[in-house]
């Protein structure tokens, strides 16, 4: 493939003014091997409806997970599609001019099709707004959105033969191939539409489900014809199309720089819900006011988290990993409040509490790791997205039965099939937010960790059983690849064993906290029993996790190196450190001087690898390494120093990984091609610049807050709850990132953290800051461990 050159100022969004923070906001970032819903700029906040280009994204994926859609490493465009979620894709756009084209047409010959040349230098990427020339047709499309409504404005040359593809039949990303789709005109200028998918995951994980995508739209100006075509070919003045390959093309003659634009309505339930979606959000709105609202509400938004001080770059990585943080896992229900069930049923959201905005239907991918970065940030100052992930999941839980550790339309698309819900829904207990019926919730977190009778296979945890009566699970060698299935889990055991063991006692944890919270004492009492699981995996002659069989044995053959034997995207020498229910027992066992000199040492030598898989554009070039912060189970051990002792370290390696990983680059965003997981790695760098962060991920019984080096010299936070916070560190740079000394509303502060729900009272935490490490501070009295 041609590769694309690249300059940080021609993939930047203009800076209109310096106190506009819409200039910090470079969608660009990291998009080389980047996620389908990675690269959606028409989108606000959430939104249903996010609209961006496609360079590959009828391609889709093998595995159903991999980069698909915007490559910065390409160089020609497809079309501008509006569906953009964890294993869903659909409804793509494209004009053209001259010879119609239907397909669109290879990679290496867009001539074979109707994609189109581009150049980055006539490209513009900022939240709410998109626009690039496409050079084969001298057309300038622009795009925008409500939250679900999707606008394009194209502007045509003069032109004899000037056409919109309105191309629904065909898979795009995650989506696999379309089962159906269905497309026709109403009349001179209303159309309207379905299409129907079969996603990898869902075909997985959910068998009996599907993703249906609905669209109801409206032309600016009649077409002069309209065609049609099919996977069959085309059918001149037709009107409708259906099936595989389904679309239509609205014919024109245009005047030079004629603008000819369209509103399309979107809904995962019906084309009359998709219909009373664009007429409720955009019945009146015209493209230039619906940027102006989409941009406002990303101000409005990105400006609850206010930094200031002259390091440009870091502000850029701020408020770029917050657009990425608040883009992902979008709404799903329609303004009536329907929202997809099962199998392409619909359902309807109960109606609010008095005074209580109604919390949306969301789809999401799994929430794992997601207790390290996103739900602390939601929890900071987005409490209503947190509310809807809870809420969301009650919905499938009473629909369903289960929790979903993944979903798309309220079908399973589990991808780890561990199932972190129950712990994110209690430490959203935990930490205030409870818009939802609390014994319920309880009720769902509970049968997530201890039952397994009859549990549907997408809701993840199959080896339940093995764990709640053995205390950890076992390795099975044998299921790396048992009956053609990679990756076997069931109730007797797993081939991740080892990570399903210490992220269920990590979840275990959490759900004993809530149920003691209720006055469950007999619930209480197991799940903290089974919180110390890790226990029986840890081998004190290796001093690391290690996998053991049924019969209480080690496994042999045992590479604390090796990737994926026992444990999912990962190794022992990176999961020994996953005990983040206990840190305190881990430095125990494993010593405090070894434990410290060990964390260290792994940190000095994964800085010389870029702290996760070097350049390689890779999401799992890290799993091999000692410490990958491009995936999932590293995310909180840069924490840990503030619980053995030595929390200047914690401060180090957190500001380095902040200003090493983290890149402003196409290709260096979040690494090299990493996976950032619908904001997860976006939100890790937002929390962690503030200073603060909570191993624990706000399971405890009094959730604590950890603090490290921050990297502003002023921070601004509107916590929930309508208070504020204010972070100061005058003195702070890279050089300067050891903190000597702090304040917390006037009165000195002697530890390395604060009880969250001091910290959310607002107020003022002041840090000095230095060169040098000041290893007394912060060591007085470790943060809470064990409870």
């Amino acid at each position: 493939m041609a590769q694309a050159q690249h300059s940080p100022k021609s993939s930047a969004a203009p800076a209109t003014a310096t106190s506009d923070v819409l200039r910090y906001v470079n969608p660009n970032i990291g998009t080389a091997h980047s996620r389908w819903f990675f690269y959606t700029p028409a989108a606000v906040p959430y939104g249903m409806a996010k609209l961006a280009p496609s360079t590959n994204g009828h391609y889709g994926n093998p595995s159903g997970w991999e980069a698909v859609g915007y490559d910065t490493r390409q160089n020609s465009i497809e079309g501008f599609v509006h569906f953009h979620e964890w294993q869903v894709g659909g409804v793509s756009f494209m004009p053209t001019t001259g010879e119609l084209r239907v397909k669109p047409g290879e990679l290496d010959g867009p001539a074979t099709g109707y994609r189109s040349r581009f150049d980055r230098k006539n490209q513009v990427a900022e939240p709410g707004y998109y626009r690039v020339l496409l050079d084969d047709y001298n057309i300038r499309a622009e795009l925008t959105a409500t939250k679900r409504v999707g606008f394009h404005r194209y502007t045509f040359p003069q032109s004899e033969q000037a056409h919109i593809l309105l191309d629904i039949g065909n898979k795009q990303g995650e989506s696999s191939d379309v089962t159906d789709a269905s497309i026709r005109m109403l009349d001179a200028t209303h159309f309207e539409g379905y299409v129907s998918t079969y996603p990898k995951y869902v075909q997985t994980y959910d068998p009996t489900g599907k993703v249906n995508m609905y669209f109801a739209g409206e032309i600016s100006r009649p077409p002069a014809s309209v065609g049609a075509f099919t996977a069959a070919g085309v059918q001149l003045n037709t009107q409708s199309a259906q099936g595989k390959g389904a679309g239509l093309v609205l014919n024109y003659k245009t005047a030079a720089n004629e603008k000819i634009e369209l509103k399309v309505g979107l809904s995962y339930t019906s084309t009359a819900n998709a219909l009373a979606n664009l007429r409720a959000e955009a019945a009146t709105l015209s493209f230039d006011q619906a940027r102006a609202q989409a941009q406002a509400t990303w101000r409005r938004e990105l400006g609850k988290l206010a930094v200031e001080g002259p390091d440009e770059a870091s502000k850029t990585k701020f408020y770029t990993g917050l657009f990425h943080a608040l883009l992902g896992r979008g709404v799903a229900s329609d303004v009536s409040g329907a929202y997809p069930r099962h199998g392409g049923q619909v359902g309807q959201l109960p109606q609010p509490t008095t005074g209580q905005a109604r919390a949306e239907f969301i789809n999401t991918d799994a929430i794992w790791g997601g207790y390290w970065n996103l739900t602390q940030l939601w929890a900071l100052s987005y409490p209503e997205w947190y509310g809807s992930f809870v809420n969301t999941q009650l919905q499938v839980y009473k629909d369903k039965g289960w929790f979903g550790d993944g979903l798309a339309n309220s079908e399973y698309v589990s991808g780890v099939g561990t199932n972190m819900v129950g712990l994110a829904v209690a430490a959203a207990y935990q930490a205030g937010i409870r818009n939802y019926d609390v014994n319920l919730a309880y009720e769902a977190v509970r049968a997530n960790e201890l039952n397994w009778r009859n549990r549907a296979f997408g809701s993840g945890k199959m080896d339940t059983k093995a764990f709640v009566e053995r205390g950890y699970v076992p390795f099975r060698d044998e299921y790396k690849q048992y009956k053609g299935e990679w990756f076997k889990t069931d109730s007797t055991g797993s081939y991740f064993a080892n990570s399903h063991t210490l992220e269920y006692s990590f979840s275990a944890f959490a759900a004993a906290q809530m149920a003691k919270a209720l006055n469950k004492p007999a619930d209480y009492a197991q799940l903290l029993k089974l919180s110390n699981g890790w226990k029986l995996i840890y081998n004190p002659q290796t001093k690391l996790m290690q996998p053991k069989l049924a019969d209480g044995m080690f496994a042999p053959n045992f590479n604390p190196s090796e990737p994926w034997r026992g444990f999912q995207e990962g190794n022992a020498l990176q999961y020994t450190f996953f005990v983040p229910q206990n840190p305190a027992g881990l430095v125990a066992a494993l010593g405090k001087a070894r434990f410290n000199s060990r964390l260290d040492s792994i940190f000095t030598v994964s800085e010389k690898n870029g702290f996760g898989g070097g350049k390689e554009i890779d999401a799992f070039a890290g799993i091999k390494s000692i410490y990958n912060h491009g995936n999932q189970p590293n995310l909180h051990i840069s924490w840990l120093f503030n619980f053995s002792g030595q929390p200047w370290l914690t401060q180090k390696w957190t500001r380095r990984i902040c200003d090493e990983f983290y890149g402003t680059e196409p290709i260096h965003g979040y690494g090299y091609g990493q996976d950032e997981d619908q904001g997860q790695l976006g939100s890790w760098y937002v929390i962690t610049a503030l200073g603060l962060f909570d191993v624990k991920g706000f399971t405890d019984a009094r959730p604590i807050v950890q603090l490290s080096s921050p990297i502003f010299r002023r921070a601004t936070i509107a916590l929930a709850g309508h208070k504020k916070l204010v972070i100061e560190a005058p003195a702070a740079s890279k050089t300067n990132c050891y903190i000597q000394s702090a304040q917390f509303n006037g009165k000195p502060l002697a530890n390395c953290w604060l009880y969250r729900d001091e910290l959310m009272q607002g107020g003022k935490l002041v840090f000095v800051m230095g060169s040098q490490p000041n290893k007394a501070w912060g060591t007085q009295v470790p943060p809470p461990s064990a409870q």
